[in-house]
């Protein structure tokens, strides 16, 4: 230590000095790409866990957008449904309501096979054995409802987000797939084109908006991120 330590001189202490100066720069450098790599991997964590919460909370409004009329999923198919049209009353007015109620079922259907589908991708344990088995119903040909999945949804999200739970003494309704909307009339496509740009960037906004607030309060709660619970 004495020779590292050399004070007898200025020569010695300019030395001894500059030693320590290089030793600290080391140190620091160090500590520096330590702090940089564990902060990339913890921003990488969140943006995978804003992902993941974003996909399951649009499953989440798609599987439980309702609260009445018929919350069951139709799975039939298109061609199964326009026979049934059909074979009705094909030259009836019913007929083409019920051939255009047959299209909104399938509209519906398939946004909730696509829903289910992300569930199945990002979703904890208990949300993929919840949607493999009404995704199994419906490949039977069942009429399945979604109600049990969207609670099992509804809960985990509030958990992630450190938001209180449903108080016990609500009654919240059974929740079915949001009810798709029909095709545009003649003459409004080119203007819903354009109130669907306009708002297609509003909602754009919104989404970063909630991204931020996602990773804002993930960041000091990783443990209670969705792969915690899985």
């Amino acid at each position: 230590m004495r020779n590292v330590l050399d004070f007898s001189s200025w020569q010695g202490l300019f030395t001894t000095l500059l030693g320590l100066v290089l030793v600290s720069v080391v140190a620091v450098g160090i500590r520096l790409l330590v702090m940089h790599g564990v902060q990339q991997r913890r921003e990488r964590q969140n943006r995978q866990i804003n992902e993941r919460l974003k996909t399951l909370i649009a499953a989440y409004k798609v599987l439980g957008g309702s609260f009445t009329g018929d919350l069951a999923v139709d799975p039939s198919h298109l061609r199964e449904l326009r026979q049934r049209a059909e074979a009705a009353s094909p030259e009836d007015a019913a007929g083409h309501a019920d051939l255009s109620a047959s299209d909104r079922r399938r509209r519906i259907r398939d946004a909730v096979e696509a829903a289910l589908s992300d569930v199945i991708l990002l979703g904890t344990e208990t949300h993929v054995r919840l949607a493999i088995k009404v995704a199994n119903d419906m490949v039977a040909g069942r009429a399945v409802e979604t109600a049990e999945l969207v609670v099992a949804l509804r809960t985990f999200i509030r958990d992630v987000l450190d938001l209180d739970p449903v108080p016990a003494e609500l009654s919240i309704p059974r929740q079915g797939p949001v009810r798709a909307k029909g095709a545009p009339a003649r003459g409004e496509g080119a203007g819903g084109g354009r109130g669907g740009g306009s708002k297609g960037g509003t909602g754009g906004g919104g989404g970063g908006g909630m991204g931020m607030r996602a990773e804002t309060v993930l960041e000091g709660g990783d443990a209670r991120a969705p792969g915690g619970h899985g």
